[in-house]
């Protein structure tokens, strides 16, 4: 079933699996995220649900924000996504009404997920570390140690030339990673090993699309 949360990356911590295997995870705050909207055939085309996660101030946003928000009776939210839950599981999450929340216990533990997220940003990079490109060499008298290699006929476009530029902050999905465990209490989800983004960066997790299953 196709099925996602929105939340805030918080950082990595570890856990011992039920076998007493030590496991790395990364720890996701998925607390208040709301379905704000239902999108449907007949109205959009398609079939959606919009959710927002974490309330910001009423000041940040404006009049047509929170004109929408008030449909479902919350605050204007930092966060705002629509994910394709299959029309099987809406009878299952009791159809998912406008205003609803959306909580932990949509997942389990086990269960397989892809992990969306912006990577963090490594400024200006040259080609070696932007590209693994190999150095030359460091001596015997020659003026070529890190710099970019031959530019090949340059006349024309240039599109797609490994060339030296801004590294990292782009939109990054780590797939098939586990679900290690699911705190309903404080709507935590730990997901093994590592997801996109420095701490605090804002996620997506959803069901895995190349699972097998």
């Amino acid at each position: 079933m196709a099925k996602g949360i929105l939340g805030r990356k918080l950082g990595m911590t570890q856990i011992f699996d039920e076998n007493g295997v030590l496991v790395p995870v990364s720890v996701i705050d998925v607390a208040d995220n709301v379905v704000l909207q239902q999108k449907t055939i007949e109205t959009d085309g398609y079939v959606a649900t919009q959710v927002g996660f974490e309330t910001k101030r009423e000041k940040l946003s404006n009049k047509p924000e929170q004109g929408h928000v008030k449909k479902a009776n919350t605050a204007p939210k930092r966060f705002v996504k629509e994910i394709r839950f299959k029309e099987e599981l809406k009878n299952e999450l009791v159809d998912l009404a406008v205003g609803d929340l959306v909580k932990t216990d949509l997942f389990e533990v086990g269960e397989t997920v892809d992990v969306t997220g912006t990577s963090k940003g490594k400024g200006f990079a040259g080609s070696i570390k932007r590209h693994n490109q190999h150095r030359g060499p460091m001596t015997h008298g020659s003026r070529y140690h890190r710099g970019s290699g031959s530019m090949g006929p340059i006349k024309g476009n240039m599109k797609g030339k490994n060339l030296p530029g801004h590294m990292g902050h782009e939109r990054v999905t780590i797939q098939n990673l586990k679900v290690a465990g699911v705190d309903v209490e404080n709507q935590l989800l730990l997901i093994s090993g590592s997801v996109p983004g420095p701490k605090k960066g804002l996620v997506i997790v959803r069901s895995a699309v190349k699972s097998g299953k």
